[in-house]
Formats: structure tokens, C-alpha cells, sequence
């Protein structure tokens, strides 16, 4: 199978649709959702700030038509030390996973999986050789049930340009005692990205997936459009880890939802400290009595990014549990914004649902907004929510380094402080390491 593109059908079209599905060999079931895809991101309208979901997030200046869209594809390795050293150098102890999967630009370059979890019937690999090897799980979830083409016109983009991508099938019953890690690694500029997580837990199986998304920072564009998908059937638990650490030449637009069935339980966190420009739609639905959603994130913003999360809690079964708590810090020129939606449908009694957001701004040109929501369609429930936003007070600065640590240490002990709630959750002892050093350079130290 040829893996060349051609010069001509580098931008987005249509033309530019049926050339990559031909050239990744794809069944006609596949290429017609492609197509399906763009028709409806044609018909979708650019999002503007009139538009209430973005009123605070410009996109004006969004190189759309600077980036190719499956820029690399064919590319492979024997092994992890094949990889770029910069990728290399994040991928952590391989005695701490059960398998590894790494993604340089378009294309899935290496993938491993403890041989006795293939055995008991999990499959951890790329979604295009999942999509020949078992169409009918593959055709059945793909953006069907958690997001689809009709979520936003980036979901649609994504459902018409994913060239690679996580897929991760646990078999009824199936416990996965260590974490399985996915990378995503952008090393070309001009390009544009679309990876899909597509994760599937069946009755009683429980499963923990790190997906990390990286770049390093250079002078041209590069689009980041990913779509993460959590299915969990009965009694299902699944950990779902995102680390986005994107250069600061990317625009980055995720979107992201769990469906969880009956007593199934759904624990996510998002750090994101990476990119230009990042909006996230993150997502949790109860489709089952008693399913129960936990929700975290971080996020630290510098110079002049722009962290946008939207977030979703969509209670639509009775007898069900959401928690959610977002943490952000900032510094210097930086924005963020977060507004969440707990939403209760009109069966869905029983409901115990908490939102909570808060900010620490370390800099006086630094601004956050938080707009926390409820929607309530039952009458016996208990929703609450909260918001903060906050400056570090001098005076516990001074107190630190009056004891002879510096002004960085003693901010970054502040800001470890405050983060160290949501860290502390998370029980996989790299992920919170990887976040306490990222904390530490984006502070200085």
C-alpha cells in the first residue's frame, strides 16, 4: 500500500477525503463517514465569538488554510529507541505499563502490548489497523455513540481527516492491572493533527490509559483537531489520564466524552499546559442508574496562552454520582476560561452532582473567568457548584523567603500546594511526577 500524497491534494477538500481514505486502503463503510463527515463540517459555520460557547475564545486568525492535513504518513520504527530523543525522553519506565503505543504526526510509528493481555482478548493498537482486524467493534463505536460529526465543526473536521489514532477494546470481565500509555508527538511544521482515543471497557473490565500529546515549539502553525471516546459498559472502571503539552505554535481543539452505563464508574483528569490556543469540550455521560463520574483537571497558563474548557456533566440515569474539580494557575499575559453545565434530565431523581472551579493568578495582567452552571429538570437531587478566582498574597511569599528560599521556590510551593488536591487523586505515581516538573519549569525553576 502506497503511503505517498500527493502535492495537490494537500489542503482540506473533498478530493483531499477520498485520497487519504484510498490511501490508508479503507473499507467503503469508512470512506462514506469520512465523507458524511465533511459535508456536515462544510455546512457548519466557522465559530465566532457571537456564538456563546466561544464568546470568550477568538479564533479569528486560525491558519485553517497554512497546515496540511496528514502530513507523515508511512512513517515506522523498530522500537522505542528508534524514537525522536525528545519523544523518547517522556515515554517513562517501561516495568510501570502494560503496553505502548506512539504517534509521530499522522502516523502510528511503534505499538506494544503485554503478550498475555492479548491472550485474555484486549487489544491496544492503532484505530486504522483496528478498522481492518475488527470492523464490527470499530464500526459500531466510532464516533456513534460518545461524540459525533454533528458535535462541533472541529468534530467534523476530525470525522473527515483522522488519520491514526488509540484504540483500546478490554473483554468482559478483564482487569488491566497496570497503565497502558498512548503518545502523540507533532515534529511537523505546517501540519495539522487529528488522533483519535477510542476506548471501549466491556462489563466488569477495569483499565487505566495515559494518553499524552506533545510537541516541540517552532515558528510555523501546526492544528491540532483530536476526538477522545470512553465507552464503559456494566460495572466497567476506567481511569482516562490526557497530558497535553503541544508546543506553543498549536491550536488545539479536543473533543471529549465518556458514556457510562449502569453502576459503570469513569475517573478522567486533563492537565493542560501546552499550546497558543487550546479549546476543549470535555464530557461525561450517565446513561446508567448508579454510574458514577469523576472529573479532574489542571491547567497552568504562561506568557500569552489562551486555555478555554468546557465542560459537561449530563446526568440522564437515576441514581447517579458526578464530582468534577478544575484547578488552574497563571501567570504573566496568560487567559483562561472555564464554564461548566451540570445537567439533570427529567428521570435522572437521585442525582448527586458537584462542580467545582478554582483559579490562582500569580500576575496582575493574568485574567480568568469561570462560569459555572446547573441545569435541573428532577426534584430530588443535590447539585451544587462553586467558583474562585484568586492572587497569591504577598505576604506568604515573603514569609517563605524570609526563611531563606527563594521567590520561585516559594511560588512554586504555593502553586504545588493548591494543585497538590487534584494531583494527589490521581494514584499513578509518573503522571504526578510529569505534572509536579512541568509546574516547576513553567514557574522558572
Amino acid at each position: 500500500m502506497s503511503t505517498r500524497v500527493t502535492e495537490r491534494t494537500q489542503g482540506f477538500s473533498r478530493e483531499a477525503v477520498e485520497e487519504l481514505s484510498a490511501v490508508l486502503g479503507e473499507p467503503s463503510w469508512l470512506r462514506e463517514r469520512r465523507l458524511a463527515a465533511w459535508e456536515i463540517y462544510e455546512r457548519t459555520p466557522m465559530p465566532s465569538r457571537t456564538d456563546e460557547e466561544w464568546r470568550r475564545t477568538d479564533i479569528r486568525r486560525l491558519p485553517i488554510d497554512a497546515v496540511r492535513p496528514y502530513a507523515g504518513l508511512g512513517q515506522r520504527v523498530q522500537g522505542p529507541e528508534e524514537l525522536p530523543v525528545e519523544l523518547a525522553a517522556t515515554l517513562g519506565d517501561a516495568a510501570l505499563r502494560s503496553g505502548l503505543l506512539t504517534q509521530i504526526d499522522g502516523s502510528v510509528v511503534y505499538a506494544q502490548l503485554d503478550p498475555d493481555l492479548a491472550q485474555r482478548g484486549v487489544i491496544f493498537t492503532d484505530l486504522t489497523t483496528a478498522a481492518r482486524e475488527v470492523p464490527d467493534l470499530v464500526q459500531r463505536f466510532f464516533m456513534t455513540e460518545a461524540v459525533t460529526p454533528e458535535e462541533n465543526k472541529f468534530a467534523a473536521l476530525h470525522g473527515a481527516f483522522w488519520s491514526s489514532g488509540t484504540f483500546l477494546y478490554v473483554p468482559k470481565g478483564v482487569e488491566v492491572a497496570l497503565p497502558l500509555r498512548s503518545f502523540v508527538w507533532g515534529q511537523t511544521a505546517g501540519s495539522a493533527i487529528f488522533a483519535h482515543t477510542l476506548l471501549i471497557a466491556e462489563a466488569g473490565a477495569s483499565v487505566v490509559l495515559i494518553d499524552t500529546w506533545a510537541s516541540p515549539t517552532v515558528e510555523e502553525p501546526l492544528i491540532a483537531a483530536n476526538v477522545v471516546e470512553i465507552i464503559a459498559q456494566e460495572a466497567a472502571q476506567v481511569r482516562y489520564i490526557q497530558l497535553q503539552d503541544w508546543g506553543r505554535n498549536v491550536w488545539n481543539f479536543t473533543t471529549q466524552r465518556g458514556v457510562l452505563h449502569q453502576d459503570a464508574v469513569v475517573n478522567t483528569l486533563n492537565v493542560s499546559l501546552g499550546s497558543r490556543l487550546s479549546k476543549a469540550f470535555i464530557a461525561s455521560n450517565l446513561v446508567g442508574p448508579g454510574a458514577t463520574a469523576e472529573m479532574l483537571g489542571l491547567y497552568f497558563a504562561d506568557d500569552s496562552q489562551h486555555l478555554d474548557h468546557q465542560t459537561r456533566q449530563w446526568h440522564i440515569a437515576p441514581y447517579a454520582t458526578s464530582d468534577l474539580l478544575y484547578k488552574g494557575a497563571l501567570k504573566d499575559r496568560a487567559r483562561t476560561v472555564f464554564s461548566g453545565l451540570i445537567k439533570v434530565f427529567p428521570q435522572a431523581q437521585r442525582t448527586d452532582a458537584y462542580q467545582a472551579n478554582r483559579n490562582l493568578i500569580l500576575s496582575s495582567t493574568a485574567r480568568a473567568d469561570t462560569i459555572p452552571n446547573l441545569e435541573i429538570g428532577a426534584n430530588d437531587v443535590r447539585c451544587t457548584h462553586g467558583a474562585t478566582v484568586g492572587q497569591v498574597e504577598e505576604e506568604y511569599i515573603f514569609y517563605l523567603m524570609s526563611r531563606g528560599i527563594s521567590r520561585p521556590e516559594a511560588v512554586k510551593l504555593i502553586v504545588d500546594g493548591f494543585f497538590d488536591e487534584v494531583i494527589e487523586r490521581v494514584p499513578v505515581s509518573e503522571v504526578q511526577e510529569t505534572v509536579r516538573s512541568a509546574i516547576a519549569r513553567k514557574i522558572g525553576l
